[in-house]
């Protein structure tokens, strides 16, 4: 289900410092992070959409989440943006 969202998104932003910029302008409406991901690499991703009350959902794969953007390597995190 996370990952159809992610591939049929108009507006999708791949990685973690491209993430936490759009969670700092206030563009993103969903957070999705891959459960398999280094936490010290989501987890101020994680607080910072947590901090602006942002919903995440976790997905169980980086392979597959960057699958569903298109890419072909994993993505720790993936913000679908307004």
């Amino acid at each position: 289900m996370s990952y159809e969202k992610v591939s049929q998104a108009a507006n999708i932003i791949v990685g973690t410092k491209q993430t936490l910029k759009a969670l700092q302008q206030g563009s993103v409406k969903e957070l999705l992070i891959a459960e398999d991901a280094d936490p010290a690499i989501t987890s101020a991703v994680a607080q910072m959409a947590k901090d602006k009350h942002v919903p995440v959902t976790a997905v169980d794969s980086m392979k597959k989440l960057g699958k569903a953007c298109g890419i072909e390597v994993g993505a720790a995190a993936v913000a679908i943006t307004q």
